[in-house]
């Protein structure tokens, strides 16, 4: 087929103007007559594009390495192993890729704000380098919290779950300002995030502290906050994901989980968050890889169902903007179809960008082949081109230069300002459970203390663990602080040195990641109780640790364990400032589901330990 190419100066020549700031794109003001003459011409860029280069612009794969045209030795390898190219810039070429996703560690894309600014740059040129040379849009999965991809460099700041605890929308939205300030300084200007799923659900593997919470209408102000907050940085927000994950035990990574909530639970649990995203102008949407019977009878994923993607989402709830799958090498989406035809089925089903793919070789020429028979007309291809030509627009990829500036880079990214902000908004989010008798603020006389427990890595540096990381906070507090990690499943060994390192302190500061009714770290708490040395417990990820651990007199929640929330929980202990995060999330009790042991709301402060 033909190659109606496009010059740059074509394409620039689409663009519409945005108002910009010293930090990037912040938005776009467009009356009607200005918003119809822009999609005129992006259908004008579309009418001389190929199908080759359409398709390529539906796809947003993985790639290895660190840089767009030189990685590792290794990571070339690893490209052409997996990708069938050496390299992005390859990959870009052969495909014409209209997107590719940034992951730390198993992808090696991440090691620092510059290099990731170098990797961006080398993207955009092979991406101008095309026949159709339209820049590529960068997305990544930074919600923060336990879900982060960059840390070294970059603002650390608290995730849904203590967001949610925080009850500031002014910080929810701030928080998102913040991250999409610094992403669009990378250049990356489409980022996975905030989640819309109401975690009612416990036992849920795969969201739990990664929602806002429990209940739909908090949430939902919740997600709209942070929408805002990113789309003004200039960020394409995705809220995620549809219809709703909160309400399984099944991790979609693994198998296809099954909602099993009624169409009036669905409308009054599941549906209120993506409603507000929606209101909110969010512009790009995530599907989920489950069943909803109550949704969609016939029970395809909802990623590939025509009902729920065409019929609820776009039809009742209104939504035009970009249908992005969730990773199409998940478990969830694979169980009934090829790689070949799930891309095609997504498409038919209304969605717009297809998310790694697990062989893109596969993946791109299932779906070139379903235009190319008529299967997907290219009326309907040309559909999902022109939504995500629309927010390559609105985040000012076709306006001017899509390069970033190192300068800009070391200006904006991990900025005093934004450090210190992130402080101050994790210190909001710290929830105090138990105070018995006064236990905490620490006592001036209480000097001497012992970290110890569960010592996860932080989601983005396995160099940095829980248990140090939190007894240096305390150091820096002016405490003479030592520490011990026993893990998450302490032997009997770990436990008697524990005890052991407890004798002489003032006080024993346990940390605990995902309490079970059969793990170990409650026995470790229970033989830190019976030393008498007084005990303060704080859950590093999931507030419902609480409910397995008996008798503890003093318990907090930080709901992640990155340097900003570890921080927060100490300066909190220590009295140097007040706790004042509400419970999200209502804590049922181990021995009786039925039984509330702590509801949603609930925290205590120093001043007068009332809820």
């Amino acid at each position: 087929m033909q190659d109606r190419s496009l010059s740059r100066r074509t394409v620039l020549a689409s663009a519409t103007v945005v108002a910009t700031s010293a930090t990037g794109v912040v938005g776009v003001t467009a009356t009607p007559a200005v918003a119809h003459k822009r999609g005129h011409r992006l259908k004008r860029i579309i009418s001389r594009m190929s199908v080759e280069a359409k398709v390529g612009q539906l796809f947003v794969p993985y790639f290895y390495g660190t840089s767009a045209t030189s990685p590792s030795q290794f990571d070339q390898d690893r490209n052409l192993r997996e990708l069938g190219v050496r390299t992005v810039a390859e990959l870009i070429a052969k495909y014409h890729i209209g997107g590719v996703i940034y992951f730390s560690g198993w992808a090696n894309n991440i090691q620092d704000p510059r290099q990731i600014a170098d990797l961006t740059n080398g993207v955009q040129r092979a991406s101008l380098a095309l026949p159709t040379p339209i820049p590529s849009l960068i997305s990544i999965d930074q919600e923060h919290g336990a879900n982060v991809r960059i840390g070294s460099g970059a603002t650390q700041l608290p995730g849904a779950m203590a967001l949610g605890a925080g009850r500031s929308l002014s910080d929810a939205r701030t928080a998102g300002r913040i991250s999409g300030t610094e992403l669009a300084a990378l250049g990356i200007h489409q980022n996975f995030a905030p989640v819309a799923d109401v975690n009612v659900n416990p036992a849920n593997p795969i969201i739990n502290v990664r929602s806002f919470g429990a209940d739909a209408r908090e949430v939902g102000r919740m997600v709209a906050a942070q929408v805002t907050g990113y789309q003004r940085a200039g960020v394409v927000a995705c809220a995620k994901h549809f219809p709703g994950h909160g309400d399984t035990a099944q991790d979609s990574h693994t198998g296809l989980p099954v909602i099993t909530h009624t169409r009036e639970e669905w409308d009054r649990i599941d549906a209120p968050p993506f409603k507000a995203a929606i209101a909110a102008g969010v512009d790009s949407i995530m599907t989920a890889h489950l069943q909803v019977p109550a949704l969609d009878p016939s029970n395809e994923p909802a990623t590939l169902s025509p009902t729920i993607l065409q019929g609820v989402l776009r039809d009742e709830l209104g939504f035009d903007g970009v249908i992005v799958t969730d990773a199409l090498n998940m478990q969830g989406v694979r169980t009934k179809y090829g790689d070949d035809r799930v891309p095609v089925l997504a498409l038919k089903a209304g969605a717009d960008q297809l998310l790694f793919p697990p062989d893109i070789d596969v993946a791109y020429n299932g779906v070139l082949a379903a235009v190319r028979s008529g299967e997907i007309t290219e009326d309907r291809l040309d559909e999902s081109v022109l939504r995500i030509l629309r927010i390559k627009d609105k985040a000012g990829l076709l306006d001017g230069s899509p390069y970033v500036s190192p300068k800009m880079v070391d200006r904006v990214v991990g900025a005093r300002g934004h450090r210190l902000a992130a402080a101050r908004i994790a210190e909001r989010t710290t929830t105090l459970l138990v105070n018995e008798d006064e236990a905490l603020p620490l006592r001036r006389r209480q000097r001497k203390l012992l970290v110890v427990g569960a010592s996860p890595a932080f989601p983005t540096d396995d160099t940095r663990t829980t248990v140090p990381e939190l007894a240096e906070a305390f150091d820096e507090l002016g405490y003479r602080t030592t520490h011990l990690a026993t893990g998450r499943a302490p032997d009997a060994a770990k436990i008697d040195e524990a005890v052991a390192a407890a004798r002489g302190r003032d006080a024993v500061i346990v940390t605990t990641d995902n309490v079970g009714a059969t793990s170990a770290q409650r026995t470790l708490v229970s033989r830190l109780l019976a030393t008498g040395v007084p005990v303060v417990h704080l859950a590093v990820r999931n507030p419902y640790d609480i409910a397995h651990l008996g008798g503890v007199p003093a318990s907090l929640v930080s709901y992640c364990w990155t340097e900003v929330e570890l921080r927060a929980a100490a300066r909190v202990i220590a009295g140097r400032v007040e706790p004042r995060g509400k419970l999200p999330v209502p804590i049922q009790r181990a021995d009786d589901p039925a039984e509330i042991l702590f509801r949603s709301g609930h925290g205590l402060s120093y001043r007068d330990d009332a809820t």
